[in-house]
């Protein structure tokens, strides 16, 4: 399968650079797998779509203001974006300049409320790098850090809490599960007034998302890994979704990953576990655990591409996309959603 059959025209004025003003009030594009149908909403429109039983399932994750500016000894600026914690002050991070940064090199962050020093260059350039400081480390990052936005945006973000969910509670992401940034209190409050019912499950999404595939088919690109866990409360409203009948309907492709990371072949089951995953999921890839997925529009021959792609059927998704550009729905992180069911 060739990664250019997952290329669509867009004109880069539909890339959304800023937040709508009200987070349920992004369009929604509805695909209705059975009869091919597609329909154009409003995002609070999905408590419609939604039935009572329904299980939604959600990624808590919380995106870490990750992107820090800092200077070496010498007095030269440098910019950090942490990508993982690999255990205590331990973190991998991208560095730039990163020919400047070897191992031993030390900068300073903040008027040295925050220190660091290189300790490895990690496979693909990455750096191992081990931080000091007095207090607590997420309380210093909220002073000095910024919003690692992804690359495609580049208006600054006003307001912090908007790249992230209104239900984000544990630290770790490099980026958001973007899917959920348009639900707001009010409306999830809506959605189990209904009978929708809501479960958690926690990926850190790494910056790994954003990498482009340099191979020419699918099938030889090789996925990024990133972490998650999912609590025995979550597993047992999943089972008993399954068990039920009921739509399990994933908020996002990050809690899509984690569910088809951990469900049965046979039963769509899920069991209580804390892992990483490299899961790829790209057409000819049979569904286990979710009937349905709510996202956002993405890039051009990304792997999020293939996932939707695989799940409503290549040519069904093509034409979706057509149809949104004709439309001008704004694409990737702070634009539109889609409602495949």
């Amino acid at each position: 399968m060739k990664v250019s059959d997952f290329n669509y025209n867009l004109p880069e004025e539909l890339i959304a650079q800023t937040p709508i003003k009200k987070r349920d009030e992004s369009r929604l594009m509805v695909l209705n797998r059975s009869n091919k149908t597609i329909e154009h909403k409003i995002f609070k429109n999905i408590v419609e779509y939604l039935k009572p039983g329904d299980l939604l399932v959600r990624n808590n994750t919380k995106v870490i203001p990750a992107r820090i500016y800092g200077k070496k000894e010498t007095g030269a600026n440098v910019e950090f974006l942490l990508l993982n914690n690999i255990e205590g002050d331990i973190w991998e991070s991208i560095v730039r300049p990163g020919n400047k940064l070897h191992i031993g090199t030390k900068v300073i962050f903040g008027d040295g409320i925050l220190k660091a020093e290189i300790l490895d260059i990690l496979p693909g350039g990455t750096r191992k790098v081990r931080f000091q400081y007095d207090g607590i480390f997420n309380e210093i990052l909220d002073q000095i850090g910024l919003m690692p936005l992804p690359p495609y945006i580049h208006e600054e973000l006003k307001e912090k809490d908007r790249y992230q969910t209104v239900y984000a509670r544990y630290n770790g992401s490099a980026a958001a599960p973007t899917a959920g940034l348009h639900f707001t209190d009010e409306l999830l409050q809506k959605l189990e007034k209904k009978g929708v019912i809501i479960a958690n499950v926690t990926l850190h999404v790494g910056i790994g998302t954003f990498r482009p595939v340099k191979e020419k088919t699918v099938e030889a690109h090789e996925m990024h890994s990133e972490h998650f866990y999912i609590k025995q409360e979550d597993v047992d409203k999943i089972n008993k979704a399954k068990e039920e009948g009921r739509r399990v309907i994933a908020v996002g492709t990050t809690s899509c990953r984690v569910l088809e990371s951990i469900a049965n072949e046979e039963t769509g089951k899920v069991k209580q576990v804390e892992s990483d995953t490299n899961i790829f999921i790209y057409p000819g890839y049979k569904f286990k655990c979710i009937d349905g997925l709510i996202t956002n529009f993405h890039l051009p021959e990304s792997t999020l591409l293939m996932l939707v792609s695989a799940l409503a059927g290549k040519d069904f998704i093509m034409k979706a996309y057509e149809e949104a550009v004709k439309e001008k729905y704004r694409f990737f992180s702070f634009g539109d959603a889609m409602f495949i069911a």
